[in-house]
Formats: structure tokens, sequence, C-alpha cells
């Protein structure tokens, strides 16, 4: 039997910046995509490295970013505008339904906020985060 979990119950939620932070859920989420870690190499090759391979050492961690798919809400559009406008990061977490509610904490800068509005459909939004420092784990 799989152990897979279904994204039903996955949240998104946003910090308020105070001393002991508060999260709130942000609505209307349609899809989170990230985030997308990567690592940085540095190629160390000479010409006397064995066997005709190159060799690399591990430089950099780049916590990539999220990019949220959501309905559009005033109260989502004007929280991620206060946080684009804003030169500080601002905490989020994505809690995932599992039986651990697996949690990602994060510090990110909200670097895109788009919309669209497509003739007999719904507003939509697309906001970009940028992350810095570590993505950490908990449950």
């Amino acid at each position: 039997m799989s152990n897979a979990v279904a994204t039903v119950g996955t949240k998104f939620k946003r910090g308020d910046g105070a001393s002991s932070e508060a999260f709130a859920e942000i609505a209307e989420i349609n899809s989170i995509d990230g985030p997308g870690m990567s690592r940085e190499t540095i190629d160390v090759t000479s010409l006397d490295s064995t066997g005709g391979y190159r060799e690399f050492l591990a430089s950099f961690r780049d916590a990539g970013q999220v990019d949220l798919d959501m309905n559009f809400t005033q109260a989502g559009y004007s929280a991620f505008l206060s946080d684009f406008q804003s030169d500080s990061s601002v905490n989020y977490q994505i809690v995932w339904p599992d039986t651990g509610n697996t949690q990602l904490d994060f510090a990110a800068y909200c670097i895109n906020l788009g919309s669209s509005t497509p003739v007999g459909d719904k507003i939509q939004m697309r906001v970009t985060l940028k992350i810095t420092g570590q993505v950490v784990l908990t449950s």
C-alpha cells in the first residue's frame, strides 16, 4: 500500500512579524510550487585528476522560491502587496496534511505579485516568494 499523501488540507501561512509570531492561513490557494532548492559546486578538476572525471566541491545552497497560484481575494492581495512593498523578509509556513503535519518554515521576499482577469473565468493571482536563508523542516 502506498504512503502517498493527498494535497487536500495543505495550508500556507504568513507570519505577523510580532516577537511571539502568530501565523495566519492565506485562503484560496490553488497550488504551491516549491521550494525548489539547489546547490552550487566548484570545479576543482586538475590535470592530475584521476580516472578522467571532473572533481567538485560543494558550495552555497539556494533555497529557491515558492510560487503560489490562487483565487483573488482582497485580503490575500493586500497581504502580499504589503510584503512586496516591504524591504524586510516575511516568515511563511507550508503545512502538509500528513499524519505528522509536516511543516516547512522559511523567510522570503515577495518578488512578484501578478493577477489575471480572463473573460468568463475567475480573477487569479500569482505570487512568487524568493526564500532567504534555510528552509526548516518540522513536524
